[in-house]
């Protein structure tokens, strides 16, 4: 092994030491993005000690099984021992080994109604999911993969052009080319919304719905039919209110306003009445505050409110 790669490999390893210690911060985390994103020899050696670090945990889960040493925990091996064992058992056991540690590993990430989750990869990308949203990775050096089964997710990637990062979604399949993205499926309607960067929209069995979208571009399919629309900066970043736990609206009706509010709450907002469900609403607000969103249409729009169990009803 050359001295450079053995000095990648001591970096990586080093990275993998310290991500297990208490004081960890965001800093500490931009930093190792910076590295990660720096060489793609710095991600796959990366990857290397940390599936060999993990497989020398589960050695020492096992020695532990015994009883006389039941219950082993993850800080009763000093990090010094895990550090060279990891580095032993990457070196020993070689090519084919190293195939082994990075075969595709499929994960499922979820979140509940209300819920909000950031996913950070050694690859440097980030993944927000929002409420009741269901999402599948495969994250290897070769593979870069998600399913977004349910919900929706905004995408931070890192563009690898020999490695392509690629979004099946709803029978369709979207490819960055460097961006910032939203992705989003509602039952049967599938939305891509570009921030920065493009990604490639396209239906396999279906070559002509294909599209390249780039910053504003927002692109709605069903399973047979494809949409396209621009939206301003303003307009996605409201829609992106999300990620900062609001709900965004601009003389948004009321019925559409309500119906993004019962995306975050088990307590469902009903509008019984026509007229009402046409009015218009203008603020922000919290996602999960839907009493402070009933309350102010009380107050500002004149409305009835009356609440029934899991159902807060609105009418004129």
């Amino acid at each position: 092994m050359s001295g450079a790669a053995k000095d990648v490999k001591a970096a990586a390893s080093s990275w993998r030491e310290r991500q297990d210690r208490a004081d960890w911060s965001a800093d500490d985390q931009a930093a190792f993005d910076a590295w990660i994103a720096e060489d793609y020899a710095h991600r796959t050696a990366f990857l290397r000690v940390d599936a060999a670090w993990a497989r020398t945990e589960r050695l020492v889960a096992l020695r532990g099984s015994s009883p006389e040493n039941a219950e082993p925990s993850r800080a009763k091996l000093p990090l010094f021992a895990k550090l060279a064992a990891a580095l032993i058992f990457a070196a020993a056991i070689g090519l084919g080994g190293a195939r082994y540690l990075l075969k595709p590993e499929d994960r499922t990430f979820s979140t509940p109604v209300g819920g909000h989750e950031v996913v950070s990869f050694a690859d440097g990308t980030r993944i927000e999911l929002n409420t009741d949203t269901v999402l599948r990775t495969r994250m290897t050096t070769d593979e870069r993969m998600v399913w977004l089964d349910r919900g929706e997710a905004f995408f931070t990637v890192r563009h690898d052009a020999a490695h392509p990062f690629v979004v099946m979604v709803g029978g369709r399949r979207v490819t960055d080319l460097g961006t910032q993205f939203r992705v989003l499926k509602d039952g049967k309607r599938t939305e891509v919304a570009v921030v920065q960067g493009k990604v490639r929209f396209e239906a396999p069995d279906a070559p002509m719905q294909t599209a390249v979208l780039t910053p504003g571009d927002v692109a709605t399919a069903t399973a047979g039919s494809m949409l396209l629309t621009k939206k301003s900066e303003t307009a996605l970043a409201n829609e992106l209110g999300w990620r900062r736990g609001v709900l965004v609206f601009r003389y948004t009706p009321l019925a559409d306003a309500v119906a993004q509010f019962n995306r975050y709450n088990e307590t469902k907002i009903v509008v019984a009445d026509e007229a009402a469900a046409r009015l218009k609403i203008y603020g922000t607000f919290r996602a999960t505050h839907v009493e402070d969103f009933t309350a102010l249409a009380q107050m500002v729009l004149g409305l009835h409110i009356k609440s029934d169990g899991n159902e807060i009803v609105i009418t004129r």
